[in-house]
């Protein structure tokens, strides 16, 4: 399993009136958690949409706890479980405050697209040779 630490801090602008981080910003902390895990593999967005793979998200859920207020340093953790199969990847996340408080969990599963052709297609080789050592195989 390859995993990741993402720090995150609640800007007032991502609060609703109860003070509260608004829920549909975690979309954004998940995806920027994302980045960050792959970044931490030695991928970037950039890279695999230079190279013709495009990565939209195909599911997205999350399950929440406790809020998250105005500025709380969030830590979110971010897991991949195993080696993408033909076509998807699952990301898992978990996010904390300050104190350790478990705040919500959520997974979202990405599809790797032909930029070409807008297809479907299977993760790059390089992809996968680069997350295979974090698994026993």
């Amino acid at each position: 399993m390859f995993s990741s630490e993402t720090k995150i801090r609640v800007r007032y602008g991502e609060t609703d009136r109860m003070g509260y981080a608004y829920y549909g910003n975690y979309a954004e902390y998940f995806e920027v958690a994302r980045v960050e895990a792959l970044r931490g593999l030695g991928i970037s967005y950039k890279s695999l949409e230079d190279g013709g793979i495009m990565l939209p998200v195909y599911e997205f859920s999350v399950k929440y706890f406790k809020p998250a207020y105005y500025d709380d340093l969030i830590t979110i953790k971010c897991h991949i479980k195993e080696i993408p199969k033909q076509a998807r990847i699952k990301f898992h996340y978990e996010s904390f405050n300050e104190t350790g408080m478990h705040l919500n969990e959520g997974e979202t599963t990405l599809v790797f697209i032909n930029k070409n052709n807008n297809k479907p297609t299977a993760a790059p080789v390089d992809f996968i040779d680069k997350i295979k050592k974090y698994f026993n195989t």
